[in-house]
């Protein structure tokens, strides 16, 4: 498959994913641009809707994900990602990232690693009547300490799976640099991306181990 075919069918699958949450959401595909004008339309067109609700059925969980990962750009994945995690839970989110990062395709693992940083976002009361009622919100949602933990991991085992120089690059991207901040159990697979890491062609990979290696003194 050449790189014109690929970015094709990544935007036929945005445009698929865009149009389940329009349809779930009641919002009609009224405009006759090409596909990927198309896709990008309607995510600007559920987007206020969506933080708009006060709560989500279980259902739209999966289509609101398989948008975030899909969505080709990195600023706007945030337009389904933040509306998710005030509605189901940052942790809840995060851990579904963490799912495709582990055995989604390569596309969706790029994908993942895109709408991770906006799984991130500061959450506020006034933001989305799904805060809560009272602007109280449990905890429990949002708490994804272990959650991290299983990003570090899968992304550590990306890097040793896959050639790619781009996905090396993006799965590093959120790593930490130092030691300290990775659990003891997971030391072992950061020595070996260190050690790969170290003589790597690519220079951003050999940029992060040097990175790492001075943080991790």
């Amino acid at each position: 498959m050449t790189d014109d075919d690929s970015t094709s069918t990544e935007r036929r699958s945005f445009l698929t994913c865009a149009t389940e949450v329009a349809r779930l959401l009641g919002v009609e595909d009224a405009t006759e641009e090409p596909s990927h004008l198309r896709a990008r339309h309607l995510a600007h067109a559920v987007r206020k809707p969506l933080l708009e609700r006060e709560s989500m059925p279980e259902e739209w969980f999966g289509p609101l994900m398989a948008a975030s990962v899909h969505d080709p750009d990195p600023s706007h994945c945030r337009w389904f990602v933040e509306p998710a995690v005030y509605a189901f839970g940052r942790r809840r989110v995060a851990a579904a990232l963490v799912d495709y990062l582990r055995s989604g395709t390569d596309a969706e693992r790029a994908g993942a690693v895109r709408a991770w940083y906006s799984a991130h976002v500061p959450l506020y009361p006034d933001r989305s009547p799904a805060y809560g009622p009272d602007g109280v919100r449990d905890p429990a949602l949002d708490e994804t300490d272990d959650v991290h933990d299983a990003w570090y991991e899968a992304s550590l085992q990306v890097f040793a799976e896959v050639t790619d120089p781009g996905m090396l690059q993006r799965v590093l991207y959120f790593l930490p640099t130092s030691r300290a901040d990775y659990p003891a159990r997971l030391h072992h697979l950061l020595d070996s991306t260190l050690a790969t890491a170290r003589t790597h062609p690519d220079p951003h990979i050999r940029r992060w181990a040097g990175t790492t290696d001075r943080d991790t003194v």
